[in-house]
């Protein structure tokens, strides 16, 4: 999603300060990155004629302390927020808003790790986040309307649509979508139809533009479980428990579009 969130800032005009853990991961971004802009302006969904915003790659989150907006953008993993979002917190000045694409934790619970719980607030781009208008903006107990104001016109700036809810972990679309991947995949594993047959009815009878479990691959079937846990654990829905043949996909290294292999076969591994 870094590379996703990049895309879509540069294309539209804004210069972005991308940190990552090591310098091969930023070179492989910004060989990512440059084919994501390209792949976008085709389809028209970058202005093809907007000079785009420069990109500073960096492995110190110090080079964010001059940011008017941070956002997290790390695995789902609380430990791993936490440790990213509580130092950054602490690096940036007062008035810098301070966004986490969470697909899942609390936005009341990340509040406890930061300075200034007033300035976060979680905006969950849909992937990918370039090409995918609609973005799911989630309040917390603390988050400031001048925070929310201030994140709804950026995401304005850069052509998306905002829809504003209330904290609840997992939010709005992942307390329905990640039970029905998670569904899906029990059906698969019990053999009762194969992945090509669950997709094709949800997407045949209920109007799907790709089934659970293509949307599982794009996803990543290793962040869909981290996520499932994060569900399960807060809300103790068996619906929300991993089934097996999702976790022995991750344990195997099938972790979707990402690694070329998951429900489908890609072939190579996805760009």
């Amino acid at each position: 999603m870094g590379t996703n969130i990049t895309t879509l800032a540069i294309g539209f005009g804004v210069p972005v300060v991308l940190i990552d853990i090591s310098d091969d991961a930023l070179i492989a971004a910004r060989k990512t990155i440059k084919q994501k802009v390209r792949h976008a302006q085709l389809l028209g969904t970058l202005p093809p004629d907007r000079v785009q915003g420069e990109l500073v790659t960096s492995t110190s989150l110090d080079d964010v302390a001059d940011s008017t907006t941070v956002i997290e953008a790390v695995v789902e993993i609380p430990e791993a927020k936490q440790k990213v979002l509580s130092a950054v917190s602490a690096i940036v000045s007062p008035g810098t808003t301070l966004i986490s694409n969470t697909s899942c934790i609390s936005i009341d619970e990340m509040a406890a790790w930061v300075t200034r719980p007033d300035e976060l607030v979680g905006v969950h781009f849909m992937n990918p986040s370039y090409m995918i208008k609609m973005v799911e903006v989630i309040k917390g107990t603390k988050t400031s309307e001048a925070t929310l104001e201030r994140v709804i016109r950026l995401l304005a700036d850069l052509g998306r649509e905002s829809l504003v809810i209330n904290n609840s972990t997992g939010f709005v679309i992942n307390r329905l979508l990640h039970p029905l991947i998670n569904t899906a995949a029990m059906l698969v594993d019990e053999g009762v139809a194969s992945a090509e047959v669950v997709d094709g009815l949800l997407e045949g009878c209920l109007g799907h533009s790709t089934g659970p479990l293509r949307t599982g691959d794009l996803i990543g079937l290793d962040n869909l479980v981290d996520s499932l846990w994060v569900l399960y654990n807060a809300r103790g829905d068996e619906s929300c428990k991993p089934c097996n043949g999702l976790l022995q996909k991750v344990q195997e290294g099938n972790l979707g579009r990402k690694s070329g292999r998951g429900f489908y076969d890609y072939g190579k591994v996805a760009s």
